[in-house]
């Protein structure tokens, strides 16, 4: 006998988020393995001591964060987006009757910090994702975008490679052990400043 669904909402639910996210998705990992709490320290002279509370800025680098893994651009279609993942809502720490912040409020917040903070927390998120082994330098990723050239078919020339293949990827490793071990170094110091402010 061929079965038919009939959704009808329920007025009261036991429903846990925790519950509904795999143990395997990322967001989850991410949420296990990063505590942001550091920001509140780092932004805490960003605000006054009077007047409506704002968005916790956890929430917000981690709204950020998002933008950033799911190549969104648009704050409204950032919340549009999350209010619609269970993982992200965790991930957050949102539940799903709660509502998001605006993406007004968003895009102000934004404003509010300077570009110096944008980098100390990329650092320090960094860090903590090598720390819990989700970050390795084995593999780099280049993106890209094909454009139309507007150039002469008759002044094409043939390029031949200026060293071989394997000594050029022997320097490009070289430098990018020096720059990672440099990276780490700057990390590492701006790590000590925040946890001696702290």
């Amino acid at each position: 006998m061929q079965g038919k669904k009939v959704y009808q909402e329920q007025l009261f639910n036991s429903f846990q988020l925790s519950e509904r996210v795999p143990v395997t998705n990322f967001y989850r990992r991410l949420k296990e393995a990063l505590s942001l709490d550091f920001l509140y320290q780092l932004t805490r002279d960003f605000y006054g001591s009077s007047g409506q509370k704002s968005i916790d800025p956890v929430v917000f680098f981690k709204l950020c964060l998002v933008g950033y893994l799911e190549n969104i651009i648009s704050d409204r279609k950032l919340i549009e987006h999350c209010s619609m993942r269970l993982d992200i809502l965790y991930f957050i720490g949102y539940d799903i009757d709660e509502e998001l912040p605006w993406h007004s409020t968003i895009s102000r917040t934004r404003q509010l910090f300077p570009e110096e903070v944008f980098e100390s927390v990329f650092t320090k998120v960094f860090i903590l994702c090598v720390e819990a082994g989700m970050v390795s330098g084995h593999t780099q990723a280049i993106d890209s975008a094909p454009v139309k050239a507007n150039a002469s078919m008759d002044t094409l020339e043939l390029k031949v490679p200026e060293e071989e293949l394997e000594s050029h990827l022997r320097r490009v490793r070289h430098i990018s052990r020096w720059i990672k071990s440099s990276l780490f170094a700057k990390a590492k110091r701006i790590n000590q400043i925040t946890t001696s402010a702290a």
